[in-house]
């Protein structure tokens, strides 16, 4: 019973997937042919909320779900890591015509072939956490 305002924030989250068409794949390949401004509007309305959301953080010093304060740590800045895994993060969106969270959206949706995709996603953050301690970060 704990978790059920995460699954009604979830279902929520993918209704608004659904109605903005962020999950649509010919949304996205418009995006990534610049032939759109759509999902740049939804993106860029993203890191706007964002922004505000992280300010009020900080600024009212909330708290997580179960009380603990919310820690922004900063991190070093560096160029290839960002390029690196914008590129394969990039790749994967452009091949599976989804990023991460309209994945799941795709699935509820009855696309079973998106099954797929998440194995795939799943696989590459698995073997992501094998090597993670060998890679530069």
């Amino acid at each position: 019973m704990k978790g059920i305002k995460f699954l009604l924030t979830g279902v929520l989250f993918g209704i608004v997937m659904t109605k903005s068409e962020a999950i649509s794949w010919y949304r996205i390949q418009e995006m990534f042919r610049f032939q759109s401004f759509h999902m740049y509007g939804i993106i860029g309305t993203a890191v706007v909320l964002g922004a505000i959301a992280t300010f009020i953080i900080k600024k009212y010093k909330l708290r997580d779900y179960e009380g603990n304060p919310i820690v922004f740590t900063p991190k070093e800045k560096s160029v290839p890591r960002y390029l690196i895994g914008g590129i394969i993060f990039g790749l994967g969106w452009a091949l599976t015509g989804a990023c991460p969270g309209p994945l799941f959206v795709n699935l509820g949706y009855g696309y079973l072939s998106f099954l797929l995709a998440i194995a795939g996603a799943l696989a590459g953050t698995y073997f992501y956490g094998l090597i993670r301690d060998r890679l530069p970060h």
